[in-house]
């Protein structure tokens, strides 16, 4: 937990403390995505606008 700053009001101070623990909370609930199966290698396509297959540009 990071040290309280006392140059914020104490309700900024409280708003900090809870951001933090909702996002620890956050962290311990995640779960791993499964593997794809079948999909795409490489990059994403969505993410990088690749969107052809085999030198064919496709459409979804």
């Amino acid at each position: 937990m990071s040290e309280p700053r006392p140059d914020l009001p104490p309700a900024a101070q409280r708003a900090l403390a809870e951001a933090e623990e909702r996002r620890r909370k956050a962290e311990a609930e995640t779960k791993p995505l499964p593997k794809e199966l079948g999909g795409r290698d490489g990059p994403d396509p969505a993410r990088y606008g690749d969107w052809e297959k085999k030198g064919i540009a496709i459409d979804f």
